[in-house]
């Protein structure tokens, strides 16, 4: 009886620890109570260890804003802020002067004028340009990765940092602890032997110690000697050049930058490699003058658990709010929270052309199923929905009119705008937007349209599972 009121005492602070601290995000706390239902002893365990609030930690953002403040003084005489709509070199801007308000606010990196980028849709293209770029390195190259995987593609970029490390520039990796987790001690040996320096980004352990294992960095980011930059979708595998049997062929999108932004590239990697080392670095030496006269207008979005806003959120759901024509998105975690549902609806409403594509082959099944559990009711209010049919749809774009576009890390889903530190390009010049809608162009003619009519002839436990998926959406 004793154990029984215990139980029962736990089980009333647990219900009431969710409703107090996460009554802003009523989906969260849904997904909690759900959890606390299910396996009340381990509920609250879980929520102590996976549902803390990062932005708690003012000791590390105060960190943050010193290191920001002291690159800024670096790069301000370097770079070409955007601070008018006549700036950006889109004519579209001229009506949209809200949206590049709100841009200039949500990111500590600004948008810049000064920009050349190219967009790289296959992983051979993308390695081969990073390999190329890493080959040409004189001071540093900075890598930071979700995903590491020792395999064939890996010992490939491990071979040119172990070179370049004996040839004296600085190399260092940072690996997210979850994600890059398989990695092997030979392999970590091996790098810094020769040199390179290597750090995880909150390793397993710890990060359930410390209470911090539910945030994740799922940024790709490579930087060398301050010049050149590349971030998107692509984590460094075998799998994403298609020898993963299961998955098949990886169509996944990366960019190449040169210019102002790729400071901001490297600010988001300093940052980061200060939380996981403790080394703060910040010499001039790590932005160089660049001599780029390209005029393409790019900003750089950072966002994560660490930061006072949730800016990818933010971001997509003003963007959403601003288009006239079309919003072409492209992910392969489709878990929209409801800002961004009722945004895609209010624009169909407008009469903008939305068009959404997700993989028809997923890598995870109850990710799978969870977006499934949204379409229905978009696709009633006229979203149209495609399935990727020729192999993984693993890339992150969203295209906006010929206004805006972005290539990025996070995906439209929850954990990316709530949980996890992405990286997301913002191209705002009609020539670097054009490359991404003949892309998306292309994977549509790759894709099937799921009908409606279709779609709604599930089995009604298929509905039910997906509905259970859906509960546990935010925390996916």
């Amino acid at each position: 009886m004793k154990t029984f009121a215990i139980i029962l005492i736990l089980f009333i602070i647990q219900i009431a620890l969710i409703v107090f601290l996460e009554f802003r995000r009523p989906q969260r706390a849904m997904a909690w109570l759900f959890i606390s239902f299910c396996c009340p002893p381990l509920g609250l365990a879980f929520y102590y260890f996976l549902g803390r609030d990062y932005r708690q930690n003012r000791k590390l953002n105060k960190r943050c804003i010193s290191l920001s403040r002291e690159i800024r003084s670096h790069v301000s005489g370097n770079i070409k802020v955007v601070k008018d709509v006549t700036e950006s070199g889109n004519a579209q801007f001229e009506n949209n002067k809200g949206l590049m308000d709100l841009l200039s606010k949500i990111s500590e990196g600004p948008i810049t004028g000064h920009n050349k980028s190219r967009v790289l849709s296959t992983a051979r293209e993308a390695y081969d340009a990073m390999l190329e770029a890493m080959e040409e390195a004189k001071e540093h190259i900075h890598m930071e990765f979700y995903i590491y995987r020792d395999d064939e593609i890996g010992e490939q970029f491990q071979d040119v940092m172990i070179r370049k490390a004996r040839q004296g520039v600085k190399v260092r990796l940072l690996c997210d602890g979850l994600g890059s987790h398989k990695l092997s001690r030979r392999f970590i040996r091996t790098m810094r032997n020769a040199g390179v320096e290597f750090h995880f980004f909150l390793p397993p352990f710890s990060s359930l110690v410390e209470r911090r294992f539910n945030f994740r960095n799922h940024r790709k980011i490579l930087v060398v000697d301050g010049l050149v930059g590349f971030t998107g979708g692509m984590n460094i595998g075998d799998d994403y050049l298609g020898k993963d049997l299961k998955m098949g062929y990886w169509r996944d999108t990366h960019l190449r930058l040169e210019g102002d932004s790729v400071y901001y590239v490297q600010y988001v990697f300093l940052k980061d490699w200060r939380l996981a080392s403790g080394e703060s670095m910040s010499h001039p030496r790590l932005f160089p003058k660049h001599t780029c006269e390209a005029q393409e207008a790019v900003q750089i979005v950072g966002s994560g658990p660490d930061a006072a806003i949730d800016a990818s959120q933010e971001m997509y759901f003003a963007a959403l709010c601003a288009a006239k024509n079309r919003i072409w998105i492209t992910s392969p975690y489709f878990i929209p929270d409801p800002a961004i549902c009722r945004a895609l609806k209010s624009a169909v409403l407008r009469g903008v052309d939305v068009r959404i594509i997700i993989p028809a082959k997923p890598d995870n099944m109850l990710v799978y199923h969870a977006s499934l559990s949204y379409l229905e009711n978009l696709q009633d209010a006229g979203v149209k929905f495609y399935s990727y049919t020729k192999g993984f749809m693993h890339a992150k774009i969203m295209i906006i009119d010929d206004l805006f576009a972005t290539v990025g890390s996070a995906n439209l889903d929850m954990r990316s705008f709530y949980s996890n530190f992405e990286l997301t390009a913002v191209l705002l010049h009609p020539d670097a937007i054009s490359p991404l809608v003949r892309g998306f162009e292309k994977d549509q003619r790759h894709s099937e349209f799921i009908d409606p009519v279709k779609f709604k002839e599930r089995g009604r436990i298929v509905k039910l599972g997906e509905g259970l998926c859906q509960l546990l959406s935010p925390l996916l």
